[in-house]
C-alpha cells in the first residue's frame, strides 16, 4: 500500500510536491500549506504535469480518495503517497491549514 501517517509527512513535506484531490469547496475550507488542488474527477488529465523523478503526496479529507489517487499515480509511474486520514488527521495533528482561493482549481 502506497501510504504514510501524518508524523512522515510533516517530516517530508516541505519542497514536496503535494496535491489535494478534494473539490474545490472542501479545499476551500481548510488545505495543507502548499498543497496543490487537482480534484479526483481531474487528475488523470493531470498525470502528464506531475513528476516521475520525486515523491507526490496526495491528501484529500480522510485518506479514503487519496489512496485511491495515490495508486492510479502509481500505475502511472509517479511515487505517490496517500496521507493517512488526510487533512482531518493533519489538524487533529496540530498543524495549520490555509483557509481560501487557490490559483489552481
Amino acid at each position: 500500500m502506497c501510504e504514510v501517517d501524518v508524523v512522515t509527512f510533516a517530516a517530508h513535506r516541505d519542497g514536496a510536491v503535494v496535491i489535494d484531490v478534494r473539490e474545490p469547496f472542501e479545499y476551500l475550507s481548510g488545505h495543507v500549506p502548499g498543497a496543490e488542488l487537482v480534484p479526483l474527477a481531474r487528475l488523470a488529465a493531470r498525470i502528464g504535469d506531475l513528476p516521475k523523478d520525486r515523491p507526490v503526496y496526495v491528501i484529500c479529507a480522510s485518506g479514503n480518495r487519496s489512496l485511491t489517487a495515490a495508486g492510479l499515480l502509481h500505475r502511472a509511474g509517479i511515487d505517490a503517497w496517500s496521507v493517512a486520514g488526510g487533512t482531518a488527521a493533519w489538524q487533529r495533528a496540530g498543524h495549520p491549514v490555509v483557509r481560501g482561493r487557490h490559483a489552481t482549481v
